[in-house]
């Protein structure tokens, strides 16, 4: 099995491809991506989505990279793409990984790497990623290091209040 990413991403079927196993996996070839580049001390962004053990395998994720020593910031609900990379801005973390299968059908899952700028990692990050899966892996002995939950919604919300202009929608009387 070859694990390939997609737009900004890698996703497969759960239970066949979309283990426990290749999601340590692959957070671990994204970890070895931030050394590589010096980016670790800035920290890291787990975040999932609704599907079936999303919350899960995002811990799972989470613990893969608190083990290797590096900051890790877990949301404690599902959160959609937006809401995750508006933290990688607000905490300004190297990047987060998403727990996620965007558009595939629901027997999906998937893992998305945005970078420190909240969008979708360019193709030159993602095929680094993907050399390091087919590389050498090193993996740390389980260390069950703490990581923080944080629920992405206040400030987030606080955020779109200061953009939008809810009371002028709200007078719109919109149906």
């Amino acid at each position: 099995m070859t694990i390939r990413f997609g737009t900004s991403g890698w996703r497969a079927i759960i239970a066949d491809e979309f283990t426990f196993f290749n999601v340590r996996k692959v957070t671990q070839a994204i970890v070895k991506y931030l050394k590589e580049h010096r980016l670790q001390k800035k920290g890291m962004l787990v975040g999932y989505d609704t599907r079936f053990l999303s919350k899960e395998f995002a811990a799972a994720s989470a613990q893969a990279i608190a083990d290797n020593d590096i900051k890790v910031f877990l949301t404690d609900r599902d959160a959609p793409t937006p809401v995750v990379a508006y933290h990688i801005l607000e905490k300004k973390t190297a990047g987060a990984i998403n727990i996620t299968a965007s558009h595939n059908p629901p027997q999906y899952n998937g893992i998305k790497f945005s970078p420190s700028y909240g969008g979708p990692a360019p193709p030159e990050i993602t095929k680094e990623i993907e050399r390091n899966i087919k590389g050498r892996l090193k993996f740390p002995k389980d260390k069950d290091r703490p990581f923080r939950k944080f629920d992405p919604r206040p400030s987030y919300l606080r955020r779109i209040r200061q953009l939008v202009d809810i009371s002028a929608i709200r007078k719109a009387d919109l149906k």
